[in-house]
């Protein structure tokens, strides 16, 4: 149980692979990629994941020259030769990581330099945040690095060029936080450098709209499907630091991370300085509704999708 990594279909141990560095994904960040884990050694929400790597593809004009099941059978492919839980077969559950590049081609911004897109999967036993992460909740940083405006580098853009996040997380990292805040170039609050944000005012759950502009999160999206199924008002709105500051609870979600509480901003406690009722709420159904999913007991239950 080692990461493995499949390079244009060759597997190789973790440590071993390389790319070529005339690979645009790696001299220009030139290139989309998704995160997917698996629940019951089922990718959860693959379809998903896969359709915003096309749509993320299409704004940069990448075309993605693979169907969702070959690349389904690569992830399969990785993850048996990573000896991690996959359909049929029990073990660890498992992170994927799946990296799209423009490929090799000459010093070149022109598209045509590369004639043929490079295709990267990355394996790796899930590491899941402590139980003190959801229990005692975490401290989050408001950060002074700006999310990109969509006119530079669309955040709806899932781009492997992540020096903008790198910059405020590492910036987190300085104040011990767990993660970081980023406002727009309005100062309107818009995601975390690794997560969406939401906030929880008068029992209703809030979320930035995309116009603030950040990333279209799978887990987020599903947050809002969760809220629906327990009767829990959920909306997008603009916010402001007052509306973090101010919150009954706050919390952050992704696909790794699933719903984190938030209890401290900086050195501001949210609501009663304890996860709320509301998150708490949330993170029980989204764990039995991705549970049920990816066991065969929910609505759609193929093999790399839920």
């Amino acid at each position: 149980m080692a990461t493995m990594i499949n390079v244009n279909g060759t597997l190789t141990p973790g440590e071993q692979a390389v790319v070529p560095v005339l690979d645009h994904g790696f001299l220009y960040g030139d290139g989309v990629y998704e995160v997917c884990r698996t629940y019951n050694g089922r990718l959860f929400l693959y379809d998903r994941h896969m359709r915003r790597l096309r749509r993320s593809a299409g704004m940069i004009a990448l075309d993605v020259l693979f169907t969702d099941e070959e690349v389904a059978a690569r992830i399969d492919a990785t993850l048996a030769a990573a000896e991690l839980s996959r359909p049929g077969v029990t073990g660890p559950d498992a992170y994927v990581r799946i990296v799209l590049t423009r490929g090799v081609g000459d010093l070149s911004y022109d598209p045509g330099a590369c004639p043929q897109p490079s295709l990267v999967i990355i394996v790796k036993p899930h590491v899941a945040p402590a139980p003190d992460v959801y229990d005692l909740g975490v401290r989050v940083a408001l950060v002074p690095v700006a999310r990109n405006h969509p006119d530079t580098i669309n955040p709806l853009i899932k781009s492997n060029n992540l020096l903008n996040n790198a910059l405020a997380m590492q910036h987190a990292l300085r104040q011990g936080a767990f993660e970081a805040v980023m406002r727009n170039l309005r100062g309107d609050i818009s995601e975390c450098s690794q997560s969406n944000l939401f906030v929880v005012r008068d029992g209703t759950v809030l979320t930035p709209p995309l116009a603030s502009g950040l990333l279209a999160g799978i887990t987020r999206e599903f947050v809002f499907e969760i809220a629906r199924a327990i009767d829990a008002p959920a909306a997008e709105t603009r916010l402001r630091d007052r509306d973090l500051l101010e919150a009954d609870e706050a919390f952050l979600t992704s696909t790794t991370r699933e719903i984190v509480p938030i209890v401290l901003v900086d050195e501001h406690r949210i609501g009663t300085g304890h996860p709320g009722p509301v998150t708490r709420a949330l993170l029980e159904a989204f764990r039995a509704r991705a549970d049920a999913l990816t066991r065969g007991t929910g609505a759609h239950t193929p093999a790399f999708s839920a």
